[in-house]
């Protein structure tokens, strides 16, 4: 079933690319991450421009986050409170991002700089969540609790504290802004929602329960990708909304099952999973950046908009 991507300027099979939303979308549900770390490189290994991956991979993460946080809401598993902080720093994350994304694609780098950002974020985030969720895992439950609990750094003493009943926290707004703000520039240059890099910091930075964090992280998410994708389609004309439809189809579905899944695995086990994911991915693409391409010389003709 071949479907033609106008944007994109190419056709590609369209169960294939339901599948692969569907995948994305169970991972969502499961790990709470946008899964755009997994997409935006499976629609670049199956010849999507990556420009045009990361800027539609953003609108397909808006569905799949909003099918997973029903899921977790039912649950009573989100803090909005500590996610609308989190909104507030994506916000300016996301609109700085947008911007620096025009000028690399001017320039005719952004392709090399997302390969880049995706071995290097990816790489160094995976392999750290690796070792301390093995580490967890070894160590046994109560052992890895009782460390996350009472540990205490000067990031506590910021200012601009503030009350978070539902996480029972009492830290510095500036935490979850600055933790925002990182995943706003993610979602607008790498076309992801970040979950690989919010999880872990919302647990190890933030202290905040496991069970909770999913469902928050995918709250902040959704905004943070919606604005992504007007700014993305405004300004950069990256954004192909058969490829949107398709992905979005596929992963609302997944992020269903993924949701009852995530119920049956441990914290610690859920790091791990969602760590050999992220470095799986890293070596995939760093394997690509040192493979020399199939044609060596390429031509590309801009067309005005």
């Amino acid at each position: 079933m071949q479907v033609y991507l106008p944007i994109a300027e190419m056709s590609v099979n369209g169960l294939l690319v339901l599948t692969m939303g569907g995948v994305v979308g169970f991972l969502s549900g499961m790990f709470g991450v946008g899964g755009g770390f997994l997409m935006t490189p499976l629609l670049i290994f199956i010849g999507v421009p990556p420009a045009i991956a990361v800027g539609t991979q953003a609108n397909q993460l808006v569905a799949a986050s909003v099918s997973g946080v029903l899921a977790h809401w039912r649950r009573k598993n989100v803090d909005v409170k500590m996610g609308l902080v989190m909104l507030v720093g994506g916000a300016f994350g996301t609109a700085l991002g947008v911007w620096i994304f025009g000028i690399l694609q001017e320039l005719g780098q952004i392709d090399l700089v997302i390969a880049l950002s995706y071995v290097l974020f990816l790489g160094v985030i995976g392999g750290l969540m690796l070792i301390e969720s093995v580490g967890a895992l070894l160590r046994g439950r109560k052992a890895a609790v009782r460390r996350k609990l009472h540990k205490h750094t000067w990031l506590h003493g910021l200012p601009f504290k503030m009350r978070f009943h539902r996480s029972r926290l009492f830290i510095s707004a500036l935490l979850p802004g600055g933790i925002g703000f990182v995943g706003g520039l993610l979602v607008a240059i790498m076309g992801i929602g970040g979950g690989f890099l919010l999880v872990p910091a919302m647990i190890y930075l933030l202290g905040m329960p496991t069970a909770m964090v999913a469902g928050t992280s995918l709250f902040q998410i959704i905004f943070t990708t919606a604005i992504a994708t007007f700014l993305q389609a405004a300004a950069n004309n990256t954004v192909d909304v058969m490829l949107a439809l398709l992905l979005l189809v596929g992963g609302v579905i997944g992020a269903q099952f993924g949701t009852k899944a995530s119920g049956y695995l441990r914290g610690e086990q859920a790091r791990a999973l969602l760590a050999l994911l992220v470095v799986a991915v890293a070596l995939r693409l760093a394997f690509d950046l040192v493979v020399p391409p199939p044609n060596l010389y390429s031509i590309t003709v801009p067309v005005d908009r």
